[in-house]
């Protein structure tokens, strides 16, 4: 389906309408603006841009999250470069009261939740869990979003999960499908079955199979020991059975309770974000017994948000693309001379690189053979700008970092570090950069959406084919592919030779020599990402393949 044809078929949705689902889209993060502290990266992100789809196509979606008092960690560097974290207590006098207070059971006492509503970012209506009231003993749940593990990661899963959904029944929205954006909303099934079997009388079985019939779920991680999991007696300590037996639990989640299989045990149907991640989770789920099916609906992004607006223009007029490019390049360069005193070279080629810092990723790859890259480092011919963020109990993401500082001081004038990356960071990088680089070991980066960002705007991606880009990349068309596909135990050495084989014989040369050619592939990159990676496709995927077979599973059953 055409971009126009979408537009015309979700914009004339109504809200009201017996046919389209009425869906809750459960998240621990939303990134819906840079003031607004409440992601840790792209997960959050996705949402905050789901949020926004959903508003502009006039979708009934609301938002369930937790309000963080001091959100992910404001990452900063000390004076040897090395990461280390603070929590600075954020207060958002936008947030609408809505009159609203829940109660969960959490190891035994009852903690009061306050009901916020965002809805300032032109997204749909968020609401949000909040904890830190005065009568509470507890009000540090919602203070710090993924600080913890243990008994505080519990309490906060416990709240979004069942609190989002006592939040739903006083607020009075009423729900066709719920969505699990990644396992750590799971318990909030559980709080559907109690109701089920509570006002119904239903069985367990009985309410699981209504609860199942009302769940869709999203995974997002391609590894198993990267999904969380919690030990029974700990879940049984906190409250979480939430009335449900040990036996039930187990069949569920099993022992330790993994939240991902049970996610893709009480919902109808789940989803990897990407075409390889859907293959990837299907092969790596496939001995989980009572697993829903996988699909794969590819993750895309918020054009309003992302797109440079100058670039937009240039792109649906014809007219040339260089000059806003260099404008933002100029703003960019702008940004890190405010930032670190660095000044970039506006003619010479800019490589962009911004993750989370976690070993798969390969942050430093491409510095793996100095004989090869230091002469383009030393003679500026290639720049890189680097940002990214560590976990903060996550000492190996640490050390990824200050080795990146490492190289900002051996190549000071080209190679650049941001401290605590953000949206602000991202949204700065995928318009101003030349190149957007991403060499993470496939299959385990599930989609990464920083790439379709830089896309949208004529940012050239030069990429493993990995996540997104085996679905988008026509070589030397719209960007670069290196390592082809490969998989195996000499992934770092296959993929360096293709990285310094593509990036040195044919980006260099055509940035230098080729402009013409340049900024005909910026466009084709244009071309590629504005429909086929829209948040719009993706929520038009998500409504048609997903949302609607249960509502009408649901009118069948009535």
């Amino acid at each position: 389906m055409t971009m126009s044809k979408l537009r015309a078929s979700l914009q004339t949705a109504d809200s009201d309408s017996p046919t389209t689902p009425r869906v809750a889209y459960f998240c621990m993060e939303y990134g819906l603006h840079p003031e607004f502290h409440l992601y840790a990266g792209g997960l959050g992100i996705l949402a905050g841009d789901y949020l926004k789809a959903a508003h502009d196509l006039n979708l009934p979606v609301v938002g369930i999250g937790l309000l963080w008092r001091q959100g992910y960690t404001r990452q900063v560097l000390n004076e040897q470069g090395v990461p280390y974290d603070t929590y600075p207590i954020y207060d958002y006098e936008f947030l609408k009261d809505t009159g609203v207070k829940v109660k969960v059971d959490i190891r035994g006492r009852v903690v009061t939740c306050k009901v916020w509503l965002v809805d300032k970012y032109g997204n749909a209506p968020l609401y949000l869990l909040d904890t830190n009231l005065p009568e509470n003993s507890d009000r540090w749940i919602t203070g710090q979003l993924y600080g913890w593990f243990g008994e505080e990661r519990v309490a906060q899963e416990m709240v979004l999960g069942i609190g989002g959904v006592r939040a739903l029944r006083a607020l009075n929205i009423p729900v066709d499908v719920y969505h699990f954006n990644e396992g750590h909303a799971a318990l909030a099934a559980l709080e559907l079955i109690k109701e089920k079997m509570n006002d119904n009388g239903s069985g367990f079985e009985q309410a699981l199979d209504a609860t199942r019939n009302e769940i869709v779920f999203t995974t997002h991680t391609p590894v198993k020991e990267g999904n969380e999991s919690h030990p029974l007696n700990l879940l049984e300590y906190m409250g979480a059975f939430n009335g449900l037996s040990r036996e039930q639990m187990i069949a569920l989640g099993g022992d330790p309770f993994n939240m991902t299989v049970a996610g893709l045990r009480l919902s109808r149907l789940a989803n990897g974000v990407s075409a390889l991640h859907g293959q990837t989770a299907r092969q790596m789920w496939k001995d989980v017994a009572g697993a829903a099916p996988i699909i794969a609906i590819t993750n895309g992004v918020h054009a309003g948000t992302w797109q440079d607006a100058r670039m937009r223009k240039a792109y649906e007029t014809g007219t040339d693309l260089w000059q806003p490019h260099l404008e933002a390049k100029k703003e960019l360069s702008s940004a890190v001379q405010a930032r670190t005193g660095a000044q970039l070279n506006q003619d010479s080629l800019l490589i962009g690189f911004a993750r989370r810092a976690v070993p798969y990723k390969r942050s430093d790859l491409i510095f793996s053979d100095p004989q090869v890259i230091e002469p383009y480092l030393r003679d500026g011919r290639i720049q890189l700008i680097f940002s990214g963020k560590a976990h903060p109990l996550d000492d190996q993401g640490k050390a990824i970092v200050a080795r990146l500082v490492s190289f900002s001081k051996t190549y000071p004038n080209s190679v650049v570090f941001l401290e605590n990356y953000d949206m602000e960071i991202g949204r700065l990088l995928t318009r101003g950069t030349d190149i957007w680089l991403n060499n993470p070991k496939r299959p385990l980066e599930a989609s990464g959406t920083s790439g379709m960002k830089a896309a949208m705007n004529g940012i050239l991606n030069v990429s493993v084919l990995d996540g997104w880009w085996p679905e988008g990349c026509i070589h030397d068309v719209n960007g670069w592919e290196f390592g082809h596909g490969y998989e195996g135990p000499r992934a770092d050495e296959i993929d360096l030779a293709g990285l310094y084989q593509v990036m040195l014989g044919q980006v260099v040369p055509t940035f230098y020599q080729n402009r013409q050619k340049w900024t005909r592939m910026m466009r084709a990159a244009i071309d590629m990402s504005v429909e086929q990676f829209s948040a719009n496709r993706m929520m038009h995927e998500y409504f048609e393949r997903m949302y609607a077979a249960g509502r009408q599973a649901q009118e069948r059953q009535a």
